[in-house]
């Protein structure tokens, strides 16, 4: 079983999953409210296959489930109409919303996962924070809030189902990352890398190891939708999902700041680019899954 978002063709058609942002944008319409605006991508990996979007503006006033899914509808038939597939699943990174965008989905059919893996979709929005939105009439001026919010909450401890025997902080060149579409797994999730990212460039992760549940492990981690790895007062730190954090281990002090500047030379140098493999051991190369993670904030 592959776990994968990326885009495959089924007879000349396309399928993938979908990431969605319903919110209010830094625009003022000439009745003096914010202009509220539905965009929609498909997920992109560095497979260089064809993206799906889906733009539309929403009248103040009819904010609501209703607007929103028969926007849905419109947008699967424009896919529909470009060669893609529906979705089977819908990705919100916005906790304020997922309960309008979820009883928008049911109407249309399609599972709606909360998740802040909706890494092409917060770019196409940050491209548009800056090109488009401050040249529009009524544009409001000033810091924009982040693309996805910060999270404060503890975080919990690793669940028992992804402790495995062991694990290991790890470090593998861009050039071989680019390489991964090609590697055999059984789950995994890629994500784009920006061609000016030199091969040399190091992005650091987790190697997660299990003799006997390698497989198991995988499938659930697949379901808790990784994120990105974050060092906060000398523990490791995996976010998750729309708000999880879960406690991966405590750190020696010069163990957690050597980890931390990786991570952040990464965050300079590799667009944020992070991973978590799974492996039955160190001595096996076969991996049973491998996820690309982003932190963007």
């Amino acid at each position: 079983m592959i776990n994968s978002s990326k885009p495959h063709t089924n007879e000349g058609r396309k399928i993938a999953d979908w990431e969605l942002d319903f919110y209010s944008r830094p625009i003022l319409e000439s009745d003096g409210k914010k202009r509220w605006e539905l965009l929609i991508t498909s997920t992109q990996d560095f497979s260089e296959e064809q993206t799906f979007k889906y733009e539309k503006r929403c009248p103040a006033n009819e904010v609501n489930s209703i607007w929103l899914s028969k926007s849905l509808e419109e947008a699967l038939n424009k896919a529909n109409d470009q060669g893609w597939d529906p979705p089977k699943r819908i990705r919100c990174s916005r906790p304020s919303m997922k309960t309008m965008v979820k009883k928008a989905s049911e109407k249309v059919g399609i599972q709606v996962i909360e998740s802040r893996r909706t890494f092409s979709l917060f770019e196409w929005l940050s491209q548009r924070e800056r090109e488009i939105y401050p040249n529009e009439p009524g544009y409001i001026s000033g810091p924009l809030p982040p693309n996805s919010p910060s999270l404060v909450n503890q975080p919990e401890p690793l669940p028992e189902a992804l402790r495995g025997d062991a694990w290991s902080f790890s470090s593998l060149q861009v050039g071989m990352v680019r390489e991964a579409k090609e590697w055999p797994m059984e789950f995994n999730s890629l994500l784009p890398i920006n061609n000016s990212i030199e091969d040399e460039i190091f992005i650091h992760g987790l190697r997660l190891f299990s003799k006997s549940r390698a497989l198991a492990l995988s499938a659930w981690l697949s379901g808790l939708e990784p994120v990105r790895l974050v060092v906060e007062n000398n523990q490791l730190i995996l976010e998750a999902g729309q708000e999880d954090r879960w406690l991966v281990t405590d750190l020696g002090k010069d163990y957690a700041e050597e980890m931390k500047s990786n991570l952040n030379n990464a965050k300079r140098n590799a667009d944020g680019l992070q991973f978590i493999a799974i492996q039955s051991s160190p001595d096996v190369e076969i991996l049973t899954g491998f996820w690309m993670l982003k932190d963007i904030d």
